[in-house]
């Protein structure tokens, strides 16, 4: 072993005036040394004197500071041979999670040990803080009572005496949320439910996983509309379901070809949103409806019905959800909360049978212990004081405003253009475009003049369909002209 001849006083500076202790300085210095390789592994330092001298620090300083260093495991001392930096340094070199390039006498790569998820989402622009986020459908975050909220929860936080009962409460969800939304869906869409008939889920997505998981095995087939929820479909196919597609009109899903498809081989599942249904914002027609739940019943055919904005009606009243019928349990009914109050809000629920949602808590359970069964129940005091519904008779009244503006301002920015029908309610618009024009050269386009909209591909679901989905409730009259001002601009 050799000693260090190279100039500490040169390669090492003090500042005395900074708030770093001397000793920690030292240290930090020699480690940087260490690290840039211009003092080795194996190498002798000075003697505590010797450095204490070379860069004019008093000798505990360097004591410390060589101390610091041992306990790392940078130095090691040989009894009275001296100071050496470590032959074995303590660095961390980071190790990929990307698997070698390994395989198996099976022909396999390492990589097939997992499942691969198909499903990218069009790549998104960096939003900037200028950037006018045009999403597509979303509630007005900043309308909702959230300073209600939080303060039942802060209050519900510091009863020390609640806690123990309430998170040992049902996986099913907070009782009294469940309660709550059972007397709200009983009232509002003439559901014949008790609190055992509900399940809360940490948003409707989850409790539309949950419902398909319950019913669904690889090789199972599912009705779908031809246009739909995207996320819904990649979902039934990660369970491996095969999709059977089913055309949408102005009158919403065709009932007749279900009928068709049910009497040759009777399905696994049929999943529809009889309500401003996702994209094309059409509900299906009274007459479709009935003729439905025949079918459901003389079938006996599985339904996930999705009504995750139901309460949002502006012209007229809405058609009761199918799951109001006689289905004799063969109807799951999902909704949000998070769509009346803010998208951050993740709540959503599942109504089913009361065993259905016994197993289906079961399985909940793997998933997720518990929700956050404190906001549960903060969310059920919205419920049991009328503010939630105060809220949503607030939101249907001014979201009916946006929802005419908006398309007032659609027609004068694009006119011909684009083709759309003033929806019934709901928070979005479907616009269609000319089968030449190009949506994600007019995303750019906008994204140039500060506005945010995505390029259209998650909705190009063949080549015949050229649409958009584009929210309005969440714009106020200031957004709303902006956002017409850029189109007019760039279209």
């Amino acid at each position: 072993m050799t000693i260090q001849t190279i100039p500490f006083s040169n390669l090492i500076s003090i500042d005395r005036t900074s708030a770093i202790p001397l000793f920690r300085q030292l240290a930090n210095a020699l480690l940087t040394l260490i690290r840039n390789g211009k003092i080795k592994p194996g190498h002798r330092l000075p003697s505590s004197r010797e450095m204490a001298a070379m860069i004019k620090l008093n000798r505990t300083t360097v004591i410390a500071a060589y101390d610091e260093l041992r306990s790392q495991g940078w130095l090691e001392v040989f009894g009275k041979k001296g100071i050496f930096i470590s032959s074995q340094l303590p660095v961390i070199n980071p190790k990929s999670f990307k698997p070698e390039k390994r395989f198996t006498p099976k022909g396999l790569s390492q990589s097939d040990f997992y499942r691969q998820i198909n499903f990218d989402r069009p790549p998104y622009r960096e939003i900037k803080p200028f950037h006018l986020l045009i999403n597509d459908g979303y509630p007005d975050s900043r309308i909702t009572p959230i300073d209600s909220l939080f303060n039942r929860y802060k209050a519900l936080l510091s009863k020390a005496d609640l806690h123990s009962p309430l998170m040992t409460g049902n996986v099913a969800g907070s009782l009294s949320l469940r309660r709550e939304l059972a007397d709200f869906l009983s009232k509002t869409r003439a559901l014949n439910i008790e609190t055992d008939n509900v399940l809360v889920s940490h948003g409707a997505q989850l409790a539309i996983y949950i419902a398909a998981s319950m019913v669904l095995k690889a090789g199972s087939t599912v009705i779908v509309a031809d246009m739909n929820y995207i996320l819904a479909d990649k979902l039934f196919e990660q369970l491996g379901a095969r999709l059977v597609k089913v055309k949408v009109d102005e009158n919403g899903i065709d009932v007749d070809a279900i009928e068709e498809i049910c009497s040759r081989c009777l399905p696994d599942l049929l999943y529809i949103i009889p309500h401003h249904h996702h994209p094309t914002t059409v509900t299906l027609s009274a007459e479709r409806r009935m003729k439905l739940v025949d079918i459901i019943r003389r079938y006996q055919l599985p339904v996930i019905e999705d009504d995750y904005d139901y309460d949002f009606h502006y012209n007229n009243s809405p058609i009761l959800p199918l799951a109001s019928a006689d289905h004799n349990g063969y109807v799951l009914y999902v909704g949000s909360i998070s769509k009346t109050l803010a998208p951050t809000i993740r709540l959503g629920y599942l109504v089913g049978d009361a065993d259905f949602i016994r197993q289906a808590s079961r399985l909940k359970q793997l998933m997720e212990i518990r929700g956050d069964v404190l906001f549960e129940e903060s969310v059920a005091y919205l419920f049991t004081t009328g503010e939630f519904q105060r809220h949503l008779r607030r939101s249907v009244k001014l979201y009916r405003q946006r929802r005419d503006r908006f398309c007032e301002l659609l027609k004068t920015s694009l006119g011909d253009l684009i083709q759309f029908t003033i929806p019934q309610g709901g928070m979005a618009v479907w616009i269609v475009f000319p089968q030449d024009y190009s949506i994600s050269e007019l995303s750019k386009r906008l994204y140039a003049k500060g506005v945010y909209l995505n390029d259209g591909s998650l909705y190009r679901y063949s080549d015949t369909i050229n649409g958009i989905r584009v929210g309005f409730a969440s714009l106020n009259d200031a957004e709303m002209e902006k956002f017409a001002t850029a189109l007019a601009q760039v279209k």
